[in-house]
């Protein structure tokens, strides 16, 4: 196995290339190190990789046709896991052209480079924010998502479709993962605990949107790499009862597979400040503000499908996942 990781210097992107060189595995780490957040941190990330006797870096754009057909040719790998894109509700509709290049032509590129070398699996990122307007709690890949409320949900559902296509006319299989709020260590510096934790230290007000009035399905990032390695390992196959007459989204005739990893318990947001001032040891200053544009007031995985397909059966509670980043960024930037 030799596996073409995008994104590799990514928060999740650098947990996962991990996981897999502890366990042997060959690793083709891709990454174009934008500035979307501190380009520091992804270079201290790459560092630990780069160490590593079986990570190759190669440092470019999915987005770059000539660059990721060289490298798949130059390369040779077996699996494909594609984690680079550009993320984020909020700045998508700011700068909704970037969506476009990353996760619509970026993503156009990686499947026909799979199509044309023999991948024999394709796994890649979905998102949460594909069921934007549902309120059907939890989440399940058995419905529909047609609704979605900002660009960056809207690419990560054409994600979905577009592999489906490449599964149904080349027989490629792919699966694809909606990842739940993650976090932990090395997260991105965009995301509310790395937001909160910073700002609590310096001892400035952190924004509360909706009121507070908001629960997240918070999944640790130890169990979202146990969820990507074990899908990656479970190849995508047709589904032997799939009907078109009665058509499961999350399966096909096509080796084809969507599954949620989450974490299956909604954590209330004054609830997961309440955990991190105890881990900081520092009570927040709140600046109260409404609901943003494209952001939506609760999410919950169902995990059934997920659990019995590839026995994923995430472990880290969120107080401990909390303590676990709160060490981290204190050891990391010398902060207390």
């Amino acid at each position: 196995m030799k596996v073409l990781l995008t994104g590799a210097a990514g928060f999740i992107g650098f947990h996962t290339t991990i996981a897999l060189l502890e366990r042997g595995i060959q690793v083709v780490g891709l990454d174009n190190l934008n500035d979307y957040y501190d380009v520091n941190l992804k270079r201290a990330r790459l560092s630990q990789l780069t160490a590593h006797p079986n990570f190759c870096f190669a440092g470019g754009n999915i987005a770059d046709r000539d660059f990721l057909d060289s490298t798949f040719k130059t390369q040779e790998p077996t699996h494909v896991i594609n984690l680079a894109a550009q993320a984020g509700v909020r700045y998508s509709i700011e700068n909704p052209r970037s969506y476009v290049e990353s996760n619509l032509v970026g993503f156009l590129n990686i499947l026909e480079g799979c199509r044309h070398h023999d991948v024999q699996h394709l796994v890649y990122a979905s998102s949460s924010s594909v069921y934007g307007a549902n309120t059907n709690m939890p989440f399940s890949v058995h419905n529909g998502v047609d609704h979605p409320l900002s660009l960056y949900a809207a690419s990560k559902k054409s994600n979905e479709m577009m592999a489906h296509a490449y599964s149904h006319l080349y027989g490629l299989p792919t699966t694809g993962l909606r990842f739940f709020t993650v976090y932990g260590p090395w997260g991105r510096p965009d995301m509310s605990l790395f937001l909160f934790v910073r700002n609590i230290l310096a001892g400035e007000p952190i924004k509360i949107f909706n009121n507070g009035n908001h629960a997240r399905d918070f999944t640790y990032i130890d169990d979202i790499v146990d969820g990507i390695l074990r899908s990656l390992f479970q190849v995508a196959t047709a589904d032997s009862i799939w009907s078109g007459s009665n058509p499961d989204p999350a399966t096909s005739q096509a080796p084809f597979r969507i599954y949620n990893l989450g974490n299956n318990q909604p954590v209330e947001l004054m609830y997961f400040i309440k955990c991190i001032e105890e881990a900081v040891g520092k009570t927040a200053k709140l600046e109260m503000l409404p609901l943003q544009p494209g952001d939506v007031p609760k999410t919950c995985a169902d995990i059934e499908t997920t659990s019995a397909d590839l026995g994923f059966s995430p472990k880290t509670p969120i107080e401990q996942g909390i303590k676990n980043f709160v060490e981290w960024y204190a050891s990391y930037y010398n902060e207390r």
